[in-house]
């Protein structure tokens, strides 16, 4: 019995783990990336731009 009730309150702590550290900090990095991302690709775009006008 008592090992039943050990393994219950080891799922439900592995369950406040997870929700409470893991996923949020899976969702910073996520939206972290997704930052770098848009920022790259609008520095590509003004790099394209400005090489296009001044080669012409």
């Amino acid at each position: 019995m008592g090992r039943m009730v050990m393994l219950v309150a080891g799922a439900l702590l592995a369950l406040f783990v997870l929700f409470t550290f893991i996923i949020p900090m899976v969702f910073g990095l996520l939206k972290l990336a997704l930052l770098i991302g848009v920022i790259a690709v609008v520095v590509f775009v003004v790099v394209t731009v400005v090489g296009k006008t001044s080669s012409h």
